[in-house]
């Protein structure tokens, strides 16, 4: 295996550009939106084929349930 020649920080490294930090504080990735409680009577089905669908994709039925509720409040509003 052939050695690299390395280069220290003490040599010149040539033209560089300062890029300006363009990537989102922490607390910018945590998208929450408002939500509010409710009780909802739901078929055993429905709830069944949620549940079975969020474990395939490693996520919450409930959520799934709510992005559907969403997209289809947001597309008749």
């Amino acid at each position: 295996m052939k050695k690299r020649k390395t280069k220290h920080a003490s040599e010149p490294i040539g033209r560089i550009k300062i890029v300006e930090d363009f990537l989102p504080k922490p607390r910018q990735l945590v998208l929450k939106e408002e939500t509010k409680k409710i009780t909802i009577s739901l078929t055993k089905a429905s709830i069944d084929f949620f549940k079975n669908e969020a474990s395939k994709y490693h996520t919450n039925y409930q959520t799934m349930i709510r992005a559907l509720i969403d997209k289809y409040a947001a597309r008749y509003a």
